[in-house]
């Protein structure tokens, strides 16, 4: 009997076979050589980006938790307290923003208000006339941290954000207990200019919120950042824009008077009132 096998099934060469089998002058060989190493270099870039992206996440977490505590050491009288009451750290409160009332459904750990913002029944959409901060949304619920002495709130500290000249300005406003007087501004996240929007860093001007009222005593809501020569009536509740930084300035304004405001902590602010 003869050999029944069937016959072999030819090979078909590798895409890379058949690049390397044209002429080295086929403008063919040039363009697919390009496209295999643009392909090869996406994807090292985009694997290379999706495996750092929790490692940036816990450097960001980091350093915001770096600034919440650099921002409540420097507090005026904050370390005396701390020796008194016998406290160490802070207290971790999630609240409602719209009534500003505790929410112990929330928590606080590991709330993640942009993750919250996004989501159609955590988040909320802001008003066009009341986003001044440029966030377009915003989470239904905060996380706030509160230093007490007994049962007296001393210091509540805030986080704020909105939107800057490089994109997204994160950061902490620290308020007496009277919610209406500034102790201390800090950023730990922005995409400022280097030597010019990047100056909201600079202790200097950080020290300027130092005393502001973000509201005067009818009630008014006046935090700002003057936009030309800071007017002497304005004084009690502004500070000088950085030369330079017009909007940079500007944006670290508004998103002071969006999150002291009546859609922000407005309503927390006032339960202290």
């Amino acid at each position: 009997m003869g050999d029944r096998r069937p016959p072999p099934v030819p090979v078909r060469p590798s895409w890379f076979a058949r690049l390397r089998a044209l002429p080295p002058d086929d403008p063919k060989r040039t363009l697919l050589f390009a496209l295999a190493v643009a392909v090869v270099c996406a994807t090292v870039v985009s694997t290379t980006a999706v495996a750092l992206r929790p490692r940036q996440r816990a450097n960001r977490e980091a350093e915001r938790r770096v600034q919440l505590r650099d921002i409540v050491a420097r507090l005026p009288g904050v370390e005396a307290l701390f020796a008194r009451t016998g406290a160490s750290e802070v207290e971790t409160l999630a609240i409602d923003l719209a009534t500003g009332a505790p929410a112990p459904s929330v928590e606080a750990a590991t709330f993640d208000p942009r993750k919250a913002a996004a989501d159609p029944t955590a988040g909320v959409a802001i008003p066009g006339d009341l986003d001044v901060a440029g966030l377009e949304r915003r989470a239904r619920h905060a996380v706030v941290y509160v230093v007490k002495d007994g049962g007296r709130v001393e210091v509540v500290v805030l986080p704020v954000e909105g939107s800057g000249y490089g994109g997204l300005i994160r950061g902490f406003v620290a308020m007496r207990g009277d919610g209406n007087t500034i102790l201390a501004l800090s950023f730990f996240e922005h995409l400022e200019t280097a030597g010019v929007g990047a100056r909201i860093d600079d202790p200097a001007w950080r020290a300027r919120w130092q005393g502001k009222q973000a509201r005067d005593p009818e009630g008014r809501l006046r935090v700002g950042v003057a936009t030309a020569r800071l007017d002497p009536a304005d004084a009690p509740y502004q500070v000088d824009g950085i030369s330079g930084a017009t909007i940079t300035s500007e944006a670290v304004g508004n998103l002071l008077r969006y999150w002291l405001g009546d859609h922000g902590f407005g309503p927390f602010l006032r339960t202290l009132r």
